[in-house]
């Protein structure tokens, strides 16, 4: 398993989501409750661990919960400034009559993305998923390839997307992981967007449109994310609450109707906030300190974190936290930033929580020919000092 999420770690960059430790949760929490769903998972964004989960790898149809990552390819290419939100969207023939749910765009109108976002958001429009998909890559199919090339760099391993929309096609599969981690995502990287999965409702072509994600309404800190539903699917929701700090994510597919998915989603969200807490982990001074490298340009160079360090923890047991950084025996040049040099292991009492990848804060190059031989006197000496004191 430790392997298995080094992996992930390097291919998606997520710093610290990590498999939950069973042992460490039966020992100080009960146990998560039952669903009524095909599949679920809640994970801590902060700390990215997953606290609860059922069949969380299960390859499984995700519905709409597809437009979560149509909005993120979207929302990458606004980040870039290869498309701007005033930029106007012809409507094909294609997205006009596309099935299912929609914002009723008109074909061969001219529509801005600021309009199609909120008809993928809040309405659920297959109509202006498929809009966009064709604006950002010229058609359906060449988009859901973009969305492949975002699923694998984020770490979806299990996720093959085929269309924009979530509408059932052979090989469109996901997992409630894989999702959740696209939930993260989303958060995580478009901020400034991400207040528009909180919006319930908003009016195009004089229609009235609401929010699917009952939520919304129901619970006062769940702020988004998606719902989905096909008859092969079932009823799917991606929701996610802030509250004191600690921010859910909860990720629910095939339940048998929306007031069971809704009703199961606050469940887990409930069972979270009632029995853990994130804490933003406080090195001392502020830093790793140094390490010695080998044959390099430099002696000595500080060791980084990628983000800020945080582990999720069954609530009110801080005082049981400790930390023990674990460094590669010897560093030898060249070394580069985005090398893993270490790791931080988090523990609660006994139990590793988590592994946390170091690394050099600049990179090293070779040193020169003559500071070479030198070092390897002092590199030497220092191994056979080593030697004789164990």
């Amino acid at each position: 398993m430790d392997k298995i999420i080094r992996s992930l770690l390097k291919i998606s960059l997520i710093m610290i989501t990590t498999a939950y430790c069973h042992a460490f949760k039966e020992k100080y929490i009960p146990a998560a409750p039952i669903l009524k769903a095909k599949a679920y998972v809640l994970m801590d964004y902060h700390s990215g661990q997953v606290l609860a989960s059922s069949n969380p790898d299960l390859l499984l149809e995700p519905a709409s919960l597809t437009k979560m990552m149509t909005m993120y390819v979207l929302d990458d290419d606004l980040k870039n400034g290869r498309v701007s939100a005033e930029d106007l969207v012809r409507i094909s023939s294609k997205a006009r009559h596309i099935p299912g749910s929609r914002m009723y765009l008109e074909q061969n109108t001219h529509v801005p993305i600021s309009d199609l976002i909120k008809g993928i958001i809040v309405q659920s429009g297959n109509d202006a998923s498929v809009a966009v998909a064709e604006h950002l890559a010229g058609d359906e199919d060449t988009f859901a390839q973009l969305m492949n090339v975002h699923a694998k760099r984020l770490g979806m391993m299990n996720t093959t997307f085929k269309n924009a929309t979530g509408l059932p096609q052979d090989g469109h599969l996901s997992t409630a992981y894989d999702l959740a981690l696209l939930s993260r995502s989303l958060i995580r990287d478009f901020p400034d967007s991400y207040h528009l999965y909180a919006q319930k409702s908003f009016k195009y072509n004089n229609i009235d449109q609401n929010n699917r994600n009952r939520l919304l309404w129901e619970n006062p800190y769940v702020d988004g994310i998606k719902t989905g539903h096909t008859d092969t699917a079932g009823f799917c929701l991606a929701s996610s609450a802030i509250k004191d700090q600690t921010r859910l994510i909860s990720v629910l597919i095939g339940a048998e109707s929306d007031k069971v998915r809704s009703f199961e989603s606050i469940r887990l969200l409930s069972y979270g906030f009632r029995f853990f807490e994130t804490v933003k982990m406080q090195l001392e001074e502020g830093n790793l300190g140094k390490e010695r490298i080998w044959f390099g340009d430099k002696k000595f160079v500080d060791l980084a974190l990628k983000d800020d360090l945080y582990v999720t923890i069954p609530a009110r047991q801080q005082d049981l936290l400790r930390t023990q950084l674990r460094i590669q025996d010897k560093l030898i040049a060249p070394l580069r930033t985005d090398q893993i040099v270490g790791y931080i292991d988090i523990y609660l009492e006994d139990d590793l929580l988590q592994e946390i990848p170091v690394y050099l804060a600049e990179p090293v190059k070779p040193a020169g020919l003559i500071s070479r031989g030198l070092q390897k006197i002092g590199y030497f000496m220092q191994v056979i000092r080593e030697y004789w004191t164990q």
